[in-house]
């Protein structure tokens, strides 16, 4: 099997959404200064890189990470090409929909993002989010910050998600994937209470 890794790399020049917290990183021992082992502290959102939102991030009383299914998270997933839309859009979703895909990853990114944080990003229509619920599709993936857009408050995508128990993967790498079938991996941290956690999110084909 041909592992394709779709995590952007984390660095402290990562960007998250403007005002949330960056990554940083506090040695407590180094080696260089004559410990015996290397130790360090690591500061940042939950929401950085590629990650996964709980319930509870937009629902009151919802489910947190540490409740959350993991069966969404793993298994066979739809690589979906939306290069340059400005949102998903039912049209989007029909084809994969329409295979049966359960899990669906769409790609929107003409380049990947820079050093600065980019408001302008793909996200998706309601109606799209809709179609996938209606559908039974239990997983929707984006290569932005977020299903929705920038600008919103009452954040759509995500109470559709909600409501049909969808989750959702944030800010994947996908730019070198080519659109089609593969197996997903991309399990989140068991992190109680919390409203996120970053993945390590992997595509895995025959060779």
């Amino acid at each position: 099997m041909r592992i394709i890794d779709i995590s952007p790399v984390l660095s402290e020049s990562t960007p998250v959404w403007p005002g949330d917290t960056p990554l940083s990183r506090s040695w407590l021992t180094r080696l260089q200064d004559g410990s015996n082992i290397d130790l360090s502290t690591l500061t940042t959102t939950v929401h950085i890189g590629a990650h996964a939102d709980a319930p509870s991030h937009y629902a009151k009383g919802a489910q947190t990470m540490e409740q959350v299914d993991l069966e969404p998270f793993l298994g066979p997933c739809v690589v979906v090409d939306a290069r340059g839309c400005a949102q998903v859009t039912l049209d989007h979703c029909h084809p994969a929909i329409k295979s049966g895909a359960r899990r669906i990853l769409f790609k929107t990114r003409l380049r990947r993002e820079g050093k600065q944080f980019e408001t302008d990003f793909a996200s998706f229509t309601p109606e799209a989010a809709l179609a996938m619920g209606e559908a039974g599709v239990l997983l929707a993936g984006i290569d932005t910050s977020s299903v929705d857009p920038f600008d919103s408050k009452d954040l759509p995508a995500h109470q559709v998600f909600g409501r049909y128990n969808i989750r959702n993967l944030e800010g994947l790498d996908l730019m070198d994937v080519e659109p089609g079938p593969y197996e997903l991996i991309a399990l989140p941290l068991k992190l109680q209470g919390f409203d996120a956690s970053p993945v390590r999110a992997i595509l895995r084909k025959e060779s």
